[in-house]
């Protein structure tokens, strides 16, 4: 059972990463960004600890909702995944 346990919770968003809210581009506004936000710049919904303010708002983009973890993606470290989704970025 433990390790079931482990393995879920493995395959979830790390607290306080906040990748998928530095990295990419957001062209849909954002409340405080209505133009919303360019690459590598800090979304001003990115509290402290690197949680979104809006995480479960109806005024958190769509976007923003969709945006999941991903294994392949996020890495194994917050470091690796503001690299990888900012090369995601460069190449779209």
């Amino acid at each position: 059972m433990k390790e079931s346990i482990a393995r879920a919770t493995a395959d979830e968003c790390r607290p306080g990463c906040g990748a998928c809210c530095i990295a990419p581009s957001i062209s849909s506004a954002i409340p405080g960004m209505p133009d919303g936000k360019p690459a590598g710049v800090r979304c001003v919904q990115l509290d402290a600890d690197n949680l979104c303010r809006l995480f479960g708002d109806p005024r958190r983009p769509a976007v923003c909702a969709r945006f999941g973890f991903d294994r392949e993606l996020c890495g194994e470290h917050r470091d690796q995944a503001l690299e990888r989704i900012a090369a995601l970025e460069l190449a779209t």
